[in-house]
């Protein structure tokens, strides 16, 4: 599965990282193949400042990325995404043609604005949780759980959530099996 990750300018640095070692690693322990190409994508595939000016070189660009099967949007300081037509515009296309969709953190805002969250049971970071359900009323937030899937979009919580739900993703896509061994290749007490 090719798993395009969208970061943009001041996103979480571990809301990108976190869920690519995930499947990065899914893929390096699994006994038969390589079944996650996990990639880096922004709107332009020029150079991003994350939070904190941690500068990162996306694989890819809107105008170049392979097909994309699992559309990954993650949070940080994401206002001024929700202003850009062209991003929203790919954002909804691109959820459209992939088999899943998911968001990480503060990513939840995006995906609504794009319209791919509309009705859905969602979650987001604990402290974002009131705007979400007032900036979008028809969604029905969630709190204190670590992601939420419905039909085929997955959105987690802050941060760290991120990389549960890329774990439970391994799980969901492949195997319990494969999920485990990843988490305890990378040392991490998955919160199932």
């Amino acid at each position: 599965m090719n798993i395009a990750i969208y970061i943009y300018d001041n996103a979480e640095v571990l809301d990108f990282s976190g869920p690519f070692e995930a499947f990065s690693t899914a893929s390096r322990v699994c006994p038969d193949g390589e079944p996650f190409q996990p990639f880096l994508i922004s709107e332009t595939g020029e150079t991003i400042s994350a939070r904190a000016g941690y500068s990162v070189n996306p694989d890819f660009g809107f105008y170049n990325h392979p097909p994309i099967d699992l559309l990954m949007v993650v949070g940080g300081v994401h206002h001024d995404e929700l202003k850009k037509p062209q991003v929203l515009d790919w954002i909804k296309n691109t959820s459209a043609s992939a088999q899943m969709t998911s968001s990480v953190c503060t990513g939840a805002f995006i995906l609504a604005e794009a319209g791919v969250l509309t009705d859905q049971q969602v979650t987001t970071h604990w402290e974002d949780i009131q705007d979400l359900q007032s900036q979008y009323p028809d969604l029905n937030v969630t709190t204190e759980q670590r992601w939420v899937k419905e039909g085929n979009i997955i959105t987690s919580a802050g941060i760290t959530a991120g990389i549960d739900m890329s774990l439970f993703l391994v799980s969901h896509l492949h195997s319990q099996e494969l999920a485990e061994k990843t988490a305890r290749q990378m040392d991490f007490v998955w919160n199932q």
